[in-house]
């Protein structure tokens, strides 16, 4: 039984995200992601103007006219939701945390999937594989991915891709698109990235919190890290402590711009104080011109 807050939320987001796919994301995902190939679907007439590549030479002798072969996009794809549910994804400071964040962008791809009748899945991460939910088509299936993104209740707070992207090297036997979501707060995980990317269309989602690019001058402020729960105690009316968080916060985000590039994955950066409709927006046409 689903809480009730837990039901209207999941409900408020399903209403919201329809819209947004029937108004914006509906066609830009559809030309975003291309099928696996072509498909043959019927022969016709000849046409003045046809390929005469496209010719059936058998069909035509035996009928004693000339037909053509007519060949369509295999549409349906497997789309995989791996979300970073560690502890720092519980972070946030202006409107969402980076968790919520995760999901509503999520709902919006899984919603977008089913519209062009694709099959969604999902994988839970921490440290080690939290869930796999095998991909299925359908609302109620997608709804059941949104109520686990918001309620599953992790068993690690800490960190590692690398499970997770080897898990998915093993279960998905026919190329998906794989859409990653975390904040990359981790390292040594650029061999099993690349590994995936080589046989999934991979994309990355980065996701920031406006106070780990920098830092406001608040006097002292005590920062405990979500995921080993280690305390300290900066003093943020320091400009040179400000301006060294935020250079380090510069050279952490280049790193995995730099790994992602690398690895040959596309990264979509979202700013959780910032509307993510205009990001997700601009990557489906760079994919569109891309393709």
């Amino acid at each position: 039984m689903i809480p009730r807050e837990l039901f209207k939320k999941i409900r408020k987001l399903e209403i919201r995200t329809k819209g947004l796919v029937s108004n914006i994301f509906g066609g830009e995902y559809h030309s975003a992601f291309k099928g696996q190939g072509m498909e043959f679907a019927e022969v016709r007439p000849y046409q003045f103007g046809d390929d005469i590549r496209s010719i059936d030479w058998n069909v035509s002798a035996r009928y004693s006219e000339t037909y053509i072969k007519i060949f369509e996009e295999e549409r349906e794809q497997t789309v995989i939701l791996a979300v970073d549910i560690s502890g720092s994804e519980d972070f946030g400071t202006v409107y969402k945390f980076k968790r919520e964040v995760a999901a509503e962008i999520c709902a919006i791809v899984a919603f977008s999937a089913i519209q062009n009748n694709d099959k969604v899945g999902l994988l839970l991460f921490s440290d080690r594989v939290e869930l796999f939910v095998p991909p299925k088509k359908g609302r109620r299936h997608v709804l059941r991915l949104i109520r686990d993104l918001f309620a599953h209740e992790r068993t690690s707070t800490k960190t590692d891709l690398s499970p997770a992207l080897n898990h998915l090297l093993h279960v998905l036997n026919r190329r998906s698109i794989v859409l990653l979501v975390s904040d990359f707060i981790d390292s040594d995980f650029e061999a099993p990235l690349r590994a995936l990317s080589r046989r999934h269309d991979t994309v990355a989602v980065h996701l920031l919190d406006p106070r780990e690019i920098e830092l406001p001058p608040v006097g002292l402020l005590e920062l405990t890290d979500a995921e080993t729960m280690e305390n300290i105690v900066v003093d943020t009316g320091s400009s040179r402590v400000r301006d060294a968080f935020a250079e380090e916060a510069a050279d952490r985000q280049l790193e995995v711009e730099q790994l992602m590039l690398k690895a040959r994955v596309d990264r979509i950066p979202i700013v959780t104080s910032e509307n993510y409709v205009e990001p997700l927006i601009r990557f489906f046409r760079y994919r569109h011109r891309k393709h």
